[in-house]
């Protein structure tokens, strides 16, 4: 040991869920890198203190025994990143925790959004809660006045003590003060239930925090771990912060539990001895181990991995963008860098809403690991994984056919060079004669399908490329979601390519993106672990806003900032560093009054001046760039101010591949002699060709290997594909591949035109749905209306030239059928629809249908309860030019949408004409952005070939409901499926299926159905096939595509001038959300599938303003609509779900602090109605109550149904509850039962409480267990 190593060891750890990679800089040597299992009890009991053991040892020269306290004199820094958080979270494995929350919504995280995380998942399986237990404090605040007020008024706080200035600078009202004494008895009840962990979140506390603050101080006092959420995370949104709060009471004891277990495996413990230990967190950033909590723990280790490549691809000169590609064994994460880390601050994770800082990185179920199907004649990749133990089929443990397997069946992965750890006793190489065994059998299976449908066969070869293709395709969706979506050209990044199987596949995915550089560094395989030694110390501090930015207040938007940069420098001085090497990134939240849509801006120009100041600029640059317009001269407003501190650790400079590339370009290197030649087999060749294999320790800096070849290293295979060069540099190698030919990566041409490829059609299925999906994010981005950007209501969808649907993003259920009778008949509802030419002649048509939440009619809302025509219902539009020459036609549209509905007797135009404006550019932008991205698939593929497969997986979707039928036919033997029932004022819908057994066809006959009635309960024909796509795609087992194809076998038979056939003029509203959920019941009825749901949707609408009776003046106001979830059906295997939307709605509610903060209400209760399900052997779910109090006068219209009629059970399982709606009047102190279906004025203190039904139970109660 020389004097010069004395504590300069630096140690970088990631520790991962199968292996624990280790870098280590040891002065004077080259670096060590080991890679050890993160699980290996018969050798250690840790695996990072077992890697610093091994790597003390190399240091030394001495040997450690193992189990000894390792003494850290020697080491300058230790830097970890761990999956231990984001386990514990997938795995539900955190620690017991009780939720304090505020009184009336101890059920606000389990009922969340109200959305099901799949629409055709009848078992509505829920993620696990992360608190057993719940107490509710009897405190209360709510923001005075609301953002939808049209008239604001000065609000004058004198005089009021209730009335407070929150640190957002708005204005609150204390309703309720929360009683320290009941606190007290609350939390040692908690206390002795053996509960040392709580989460506290109480509504608007992001505003006023001070009665978290007190329950806080209070359970401090008695020794509990306490998150208060928005010391957390001061944002708006109840749930997200909430759910937030929870996870990281969850997970921090178990991260302080794992780290306090790792410390004592030193002398002195982690830190002794002067050494520094540090962790990464999910924002890119380190802290030291002593501050590292439970929720920015769940991405420490992909976060390590951005950083890694960020340091050592990125050039700050050329400044081209890079992607990171991090391909692992069960799964992919996906990242941007062009310069500064792009932050997210709301994501999902395991099922959990968190709403803090995170690195962008978009994760897809698809690894090496990733298990391969052949399912309704497509090719699909995943989600599931064979883990690592059995593993892949080469594994020799029993396991599937995967992803890795394909690698090796094509010679892509060397089983030569891998050791002999296989098979039952770990002791035989990799299998590839059962990989080859296991595909060959695969493709005869898939060439007797084949068969049947005419196409030609295909090679055991071409089924595993068409695999890897697949796997491909999969992971460039949401690559694809990184750029194109936000107006970006992926083909201008380069892309960093690490991960245990990513040198295998960046070539293949780089193509498919048209990307003509990959850039992959030689410690690749551990850039997670490399990435931590490149990191540095980050502490960031957020303050929540209501402040317009302009340019009177720029002094106090610099004053803020420097003052939370002052905070953030006091935190790291206090972590050891020093203050020449802290700098700060500044950053406003910004968007436009009325939007929702904000974006964190940084400061980009250094100065103090005015001009160095200016973020508008930049937002709006931002805001064109990612939806092609901006609004210039409306108020910016400023939702949080953001400092970002960081201190360098002072990191080794990195000469980035661009400058590497410029320095040895003219350096002339002979090619060693191949260790070996291969035979590989890539796309566009016939069979294996030979492929020499070079080790990467053999090649000398300045080497260029062209493709095909095999870079091996001991933990890494790169394949350099036929026409690309691979360039060896100091620290990576850079393959650019030929711009001009991407068949050398494609599959082989087939020379019919009609011939379907199996492998194309998959890819091509994957892409029409990522149109469809790209157009529903811009929809959601650009939209202003709560209805559109927060409840999610609203679908995107592509269809044929004839009208047939192509592929739909599966929103909103009840637009499924709908959206193609607009396309082909014009439809008397909202729809922007804009045709795709080719050389004059319509190609496509994109779609884009949003619920707007007011187009006038007789009531706010625009969802009369008790209407009998449709003009009633506000503008009813069948067809108008919008956008003609590339301009919107603003005149035309408000003379639809606020003169022509006033013309008609007690109606008024739209009360809400700018959302409804705003919002119909947004579905303009949305059907561009499709049009644009249906272009370029064209361009790169050929018009011919993009319609073949438009049809084919049409065709595709078609098979799988006839096989479906067939099924069906077969259980009942022939015998005609039957149903019925009957809406709340005793109209029947009846359904008879009838199958025919060869072709898998089927009739759905309505006959005996009701008559049109007098009311608005009448569906448009549209209705009832939605109501059946949905259906047969939810009985259908597999991942089917969703088209025209599945309603392709079906005859549906409607009586004429029926419930289901109403007459032109006929009011619909009702039937859009009420008579849909019943016909759902009824087809689901006649399959035998589940128990009733709640069959309604609780359509609540309110508002104010409209054309004034007396006068006939416009008033200005706004109007709300929303939809409220309730109990799912039981099945016969799962229990119904409580406190969800089913069946033909998905759209979520909006949170507790937006609503009350854009209008006048106070909600009082939120919770779950229980008892209200069926019983059974499986019960129906819960329905909800929700309770809201009016604090100006309003009208109220409800639309309900289920409230005469029970949800029925099946099979012996009792009915769910009916629902009630019910008036409490304050000044009259009356209870009132509004009925199913009123309209009323409510004054200011009146409530509505709405208790939506029960699901129907499934089976006899006493058959429970």
């Amino acid at each position: 040991m020389t004097t010069s190593q004395q504590g300069n060891i630096r140690i970088s750890i990631d520790r991962g869920g199968t292996f624990t990679d280790v870098h280590a800089s040891i002065p004077g040597r080259d670096d060590v890198i080991l890679k050890l299992l993160s699980v290996d009890p018969a050798n250690y009991k840790d695996a990072p203190t077992e890697g610093i053991r091994r790597i003390l040892e190399i240091a030394s020269g001495q040997s450690l025994p193992r189990g000894q306290p390792l003494d850290l004199r020697l080491v300058d820094r230790i830097r970890m990143g761990t999956t231990v958080g984001t386990n514990a979270l997938l795995e539900r494995k955190g620690a017991r925790s009780a939720l304090f929350i505020t009184k009336g919504f101890k059920d606000l995280l389990r009922i969340g959004t109200q959305s099901r995380p799949r629409i055709f998942d009848l078992t509505v399986k829920l993620p696990e809660l992360l608190y057993q237990s719940v107490v509710e404090v009897d405190e209360r605040i709510t923001l005075e006045g609301f953002t939808e007020d049209p008239h604001p008024s000065f609000i004058n706080t004198a005089g009021d003590p209730q009335l407070v200035q929150g640190q957002t600078g708005e204005i609150v009202r204390i309703l309720k003060r929360p009683d320290p004494s009941q606190i007290s008895c609350d939390l040692q009840r908690v206390w002795d239930e053996g509960y040392r962990s709580i989460s506290i979140v109480l509504l608007h506390s992001y505003v006023y925090p001070e009665h978290e603050r007190l329950v806080g101080e209070m359970a401090r006092s008695m020794g509990f771990m306490v998150v208060e959420s928005a010391a957390l995370q001061p944002m708006i949104k109840a749930v997200p912060r909430g759910m937030s709060a929870t996870a990281d009471a969850y997970l921090t004891p178990i991260i302080k539990s794992y780290i306090d277990s790792i410390s004592d495996n030193f002398v002195g413990g982690l830190g002794s001895s002067g050494s520094r230990c540090e962790f990464m967190q999910s924002d890119g950033g380190l802290v030291d181990f002593r501050n590292f909590g439970g929720l920015r723990s769940v991405l420490s280790g992909p976060a390590g991995g951005v950083v890694g490549y960020a340091q050592t691809t990125y050039d700050e000169a050329e400044k081209q963008p890079v992607i990171g590609f991090d391909m692992g064994g069960t799964s992919t994460d996906c990242s941007r860098f062009a310069g500064t880390y792009d932050h997210v601050f709301e994501t999902t994770t395991a099922g959990v809403s968190i709403q803090s800082p995170q690195l962008d990185i978009n994760t897809v179920a698809a690894g090496g690991g990733s298990m391969l199907f052949w399912r309704d004649e497509l090719f699909v990749v995943g989600p599931e994984s064979a883990g690592a133990h059995p593993g892949p089929v080469c594994y020799r443990k029993g396991g599937p056919l995967t992803i890795t397997d394909a690698n090796v069946f094509l010679g892509r992965i060397q089983p030569l060079y891998f050791p002999k750890i296989f098979g039952p006793h770990e002791n035989e190489p990799l299998g590839v004669e059962l990989t080859q065994a296991a595909f060959h059998d695969l493709t005869r299976k898939i060439n007797e399908d084949n068969a049947t449908e005419g196409r030609p066969p295909l090679t055991a070869e071409e089924v595993a490329l068409g695999f890897l293709r697949m796997a491909d395709e999969v992971m460039a969706r949401p690559i694809r979601a990184l750029t194109e979506a936000r107006g970006f050209d992926t083909s201008a990044h380069t892309l960093a390519c690490f991960g245990g199987a990513g040198g295998q596949h960046a070539c293949s995915l780089a193509a498919a993106l048209s990307i003509s550089r990959v850039v992959v560094h030689k410690y690749a395989s551990i850039l997670s672990a490399y990435g931590l030694s490149l990191a540095d110390l980050v502490h960031e501090v957020q303050r929540p806003m209501a402040m317009e930015y302009n340019a009177s207040n720029i002094a106090s938007v610099k004053h803020i900032l420097k003052d939370l940069a002052s905070e953030t420098t006091s935190h790291l001085l206090a972590q050891g560093m020093s203050e020449d090497q802290i700098n700060h990134e500044l950053y406003l939240n910004l968007r436009y009054k009325g939007s929702t849509t904000s974006f964190m801006i940084l400061k980009e120009e250094s100065g103090d001046n005015d001009e160095a100041w200016d973020f508008q600029a930049s937002f709006e640059k931002r805001h064109r760039r990612e939806f092609g317009f901006s609004f210039p001269g409306k108020p910016i407003l400023i939702d949080d101010f953001r400092v970002r501190g960081i201190a360098s650790s002072a990191n080794r400079k990195h000469e980035s591949p661009f400058k590497q590339f410029q320095r040895l370009s003219s350096r002339n290197v002979d090619l060693p002699m191949a260790k070996e030649t291969a035979k590989v087999c890539f796309s566009g060749s016939k069979g294996k060709i030979d492929t020499p294999v070079y080790l990467l320790t053999d090649l000398q800096p300045g080497s260029k290997v062209p493709g095909p070849a095999l870079i091996l290293d001991n933990t890494l295979t790169v394949l350099v594909v036929p026409s690309s060069i691979a360039s060896v540099l100091d620290s990576c190698v850079v393959i650019d591949l030929p711009k001009d030919s991407p068949t050398a990566i494609g599959l082989p041409e087939t020379n019919a035109a009609t011939t379907i490829n199996p492998i194309q059609l998959s890819i091509f299925g994957h892409r029409f749905m990522s149109i469809a999906e790209q157009m529903g994010r811009s929809l959601q981005k650009t939209a202003v209306s709560t209805n559109i950007k927060e409840r999610l209501d609203f679908s995107c969808a592509l269809f044929s030239p004839d009208g047939g649907l192509v592929a739909n993003a599966p929103h909103v259920p009840v637009h499924l059928g709908s959206m193609q009778f607009a396309v082909k008949y014009q439809h008397q509802r909202w729809e922007v629809i804009n045709p795709v030419f080719e050389n004059g002649e319509i190609i496509f048509y994109v779609a884009s249908r949003g619920h707007h939440a007011d187009i006038g009619g007789v009531l706010p809302g625009s969802m009369p309860p008790n209407s009998k025509f449709l003009y009633e219902e506000g503008a009813a539009i069948e067809a108008e030019k919008l956008v003609s020459e590339g301009v919107f036609n603003e005149e035309r549209i408000t003379e639809l949408l606020l003169r022509d509905p006033a013309k008609h007797p007690g109606c008024s135009g739209t009360r809400c004409l700018k959302d409804n404006l705003s919002d119909l550019k947004a579905q303009v932008a949305a059907n561009n952005k499709g049009v644009q991205l249906i272009q370029a698939l064209i361009a790169e593929n050929g018009l011919s070939e993009v319609q073949k497969y438009m049809y084919a997986i049409q065709a595709t979707a078609e098979r799988a409901v006839r096989d479906l039928l067939c099924g069906f036919h077969e259980q009942t033997k022939g015998q005609p499926l039957t149903a019925v029932d009957y809406m709340d004022d005793g109209t029947p819908i009846c359904l008879t299926i009838t199958i025919d057994g060869n072709t898998g066809s089927a009739v759905f006959d309505f006959e005996g159905t009701g008559a049109e009635v007098y009311g608005n309960t009448n569906a448009p024909v549209a209705i009832t096939h939605s109501a059946i796509i949905y259906c047969l795609r939810s009985l259908v087992a597999s991942e089917i595509p969703l088209n025209q194809g599945c309603l392709s076998p079906i005859t549906i038979k409607i009586p004429p001038s029926s419930l289901l056939s109403p007459s032109k003029s006929a009011s619909v509203v009702g039937g859009n959300v009420q008579t849909s959920q019943r016909i759902t019941d009824v087809v689901l009825k006649a399959f035998n599938a589940c128990a009733d749901s709640q069959g309604c949707m609780n359509n609540l609408t309110f508002g104010v303003g409209g054309t004034d009776p007396d006068t006939g003046a416009h008033v200005d106001g706004f109007g709300y609509y929303e939809t409220i979830g309730g109990g799912a059906g039981a099945g016969p295997t799962w229990d119904g779900s409580s406190g969800v939307h089913t069946h033909m709605t998905n759209t979520r509610i909006t949170d507790p602090e937006v609503f009350e903060k854009r209008y006048p209400c106070i909600l009082r209760e939120f919770s779950i109605r229980r008892g209200s399900g069926g019983g059974g052997l499986h019960s129906g779910g819960d329905g909800i109550v929700r309770d809201i109090e009016f604090t100006l006068p309003v009208q109220l219209s409800i639309i309900s149904e289920r409230r005469t009629r029970a949800p029925r059970g099946m099979h012996g399982g009792q009915d769910g509850q009916m629902g009630v709606n019910y008036w409490l009047q304050k000044e009259s102190g009356r209870k009132v039962n509004l009925g199913g279906k009123a309209t009323a004025k409510f004054a200011a203190g009146d409530r509505a409480v709405i208790m939506s039904p029960g699901g129907g139970g499934w089976g006899k109660p006493e058959e429970a267990k």
